[in-house]
């Protein structure tokens, strides 16, 4: 059963909204899955206020086993040990099952190479803290146990994790740098789509050119916070969108890759030791061919 103790950045919170926050789920999955809830080992309501160093232990109800299968996809794991698993996802590789695509998945694969993962996101997403577009290729944290799980989630909530990402946008950015700062929500007329919107949540993206090219830049992004496709819609709102996107992108797709996005390089704490860990991986062969071959 997962417990957590409540650190001084959530003091005052709701105790539906800390456990939204700390789990990734949603307010109303939790007022409906929730069969175990305490506050230092006293019944309390999802409206309680909760205090510095609560201790609060709970549990949601299990979801319905679907038949997941092990599958050997030989992925490249980068660091595990008993609490984590670091690995470099391939492009074209979806991340978790969903309706229609229940198999060769990153989740199948952690499957078959991982021995123990992470139940905090249940059957269907085992280990998972956090995800990475289908199309999208690099470093992806797994977690084997949910305290494990618990912790790096919170990292990720409260922007202690770095998360650098290396992109060709379509056009040259005129400034060297910059921080973009958009709200991000569900786009009001593509339900399929994320857009910059009023009433969206708030995400900060951080950009830095690498080299420019005639028609295209070669930047690094550092994820200040985790929205939904945040660089690609933010790259987009500022009329730079990547290269390749076939969602964000011009109606006529460049090649058949897909966006140049790459999650290159990541830091945290380990949710054991406190230990302050870098992983950084070399960008894949299609990403370095479509560099040797834009134009200067």
């Amino acid at each position: 059963m997962p417990s957590i103790v409540v650190g001084k950045e959530h003091v005052g919170l709701r105790l539906d909204k800390y456990l939204s926050e700390v789990t990734n789920k949603t307010r109303s999955y939790i007022k409906e899955n929730l069969i175990y809830l305490k506050v230092n080992q006293k019944e309390v309501k999802l409206s309680y206020i909760v205090l510095l160093d609560d201790k609060i232990d709970f549990e949601f109800k299990k979801e319905e086993v679907l038949n997941l299968k092990p599958e050997n996809l030989n992925l490249e794991i980068v660091y595990e040990d008993s609490d984590l698993a670091v690995i470099n996802k391939p492009k074209g590789l979806v991340v978790h099952p969903a309706p229609g695509h229940y198999n060769d998945t990153l989740v199948s694969g952690i499957m078959y190479q991982i021995k123990d993962l992470s139940a905090i996101n249940g059957v269907i997403r085992p280990g998972i803290v956090h995800r990475l577009d289908k199309d999208t290729s690099g470093l992806i944290v797994i977690a084997k146990n949910d305290k494990a799980h618990l912790n790096l989630a919170n990292q990720l909530k409260e922007h202690i994790m770095y998360r650098e990402y290396h992109a060709i946008t379509i056009g040259q950015i005129a400034e060297d740098k910059g921080k973009i700062v958009a709200p991000i929500g569900r786009d009001k007329q593509e339900r399929t789509k994320m857009a910059v919107v009023s009433d969206g949540k708030p995400a900060i993206t951080h950009f830095e050119v690498i080299k420019r090219f005639k028609n295209n830049t070669y930047i690094r992004c550092i994820l200040e916070t985790g929205r939904t496709h945040q660089i690609r819609v933010h790259l987009a709102y500022i009329k730079k969108p990547i290269l390749g996107d076939p969602l964000y992108g011009p109606k006529k797709v460049y090649g058949n890759i897909g966006q140049y996005l790459h999650a290159k390089k990541i830091t945290f704490r380990h949710p054991t030791t406190n230990e302050l860990m870098t992983f950084e991986v070399d960008l894949p062969d299609y990403f370095k061919n479509e560099l040797n071959n834009l134009s200067l």
